[in-house]
């Protein structure tokens, strides 16, 4: 119980800390999960409180409720050319600010937001710390349905240490993306984030993996740590 406590706490304080980087007149992306979802309500309360003017998106359905009940204004993605700021969190944070993503799915969309973003603050506890990508997650990799065997017979190739489609937890059959595809969870041993991000985005019938190298954060914030991470 200990744990599971100081876990939220940390997630609460990176959070907070996270949405004091927002200002008046800024375009924010919100990303997708736990600690982003604080982040959103913490953000809601500074509109509130503040009457902070900001436009957002979102890269989820979850997130888009989350924004809309907290009173925060939500436009389609496609209606910004460019962001200020987006605020997201991560499955694994390497010391490279290397990171994987997508245990909520999202990380097609996330991967889009992030790059049109001229910050992108990560906000992350202790636990997603680790020495190399893969350590605890495996790689979530989306994929249209039609193609879901060809990409396993493609990603046999690169010797996954194991791999499985994503499963429904509350209805039988896989997950959905938002987007109407399928998941692939895949582990991976010792690989160079870069290269495994580039092979896998060139497989037919892959939208999009969840290793982030080539858009990294600018910044880390770690619920609990006091300095935080900046990008060499």
């Amino acid at each position: 119980m200990k744990d599971i406590q100081s876990n939220l706490q940390a997630k609460e304080e990176a959070a907070t800390r996270s949405v004091e980087f927002i200002k008046n007149n800024m375009k924010v992306g919100l990303g997708t999960g736990s600690t982003t979802a604080i982040a959103i309500k913490k953000l809601g309360e500074r509109i509130q409180k503040e009457g902070l003017k900001i436009e957002c998106c979102v890269t989820s359905f979850q997130s888009f409720l989350l924004a809309k009940e907290y009173n925060i204004p939500v436009y389609p993605i496609q209606y910004f050319s460019s962001l200020d700021l987006t605020i997201d969190g991560a499955d694994e944070v390497d010391s490279e600010f290397n990171l994987i993503k997508g245990g909520g799915a999202a990380h097609t969309l996330e991967k889009i937001v992030h790059s049109m973003s001229n910050q992108f603050i990560c906000i992350v506890d202790e636990s997603k710390h680790v020495k190399r990508l893969g350590e605890k997650f495996p790689v979530p990799i989306e994929v249209i349905p039609e193609a879901i065997s060809i990409v396993q017979k493609q990603i046999e190739k690169l010797n996954p240490v194991n791999m499985q489609i994503r499963m429904a937890q509350k209805k039988d059959g896989p997950v959905i993306t938002d987007k109407g595809n399928f998941v692939l969870d895949v582990k991976f041993e010792n690989f160079h984030p870069e290269e495994l991000e580039i092979k896998l985005n060139s497989i037919p019938g892959v939208v999009e993996n969840g290793i982030f190298s080539l858009y990294k954060p600018h910044l880390v914030i770690t619920g609990g740590r006091k300095e935080i991470m900046h990008r060499k």
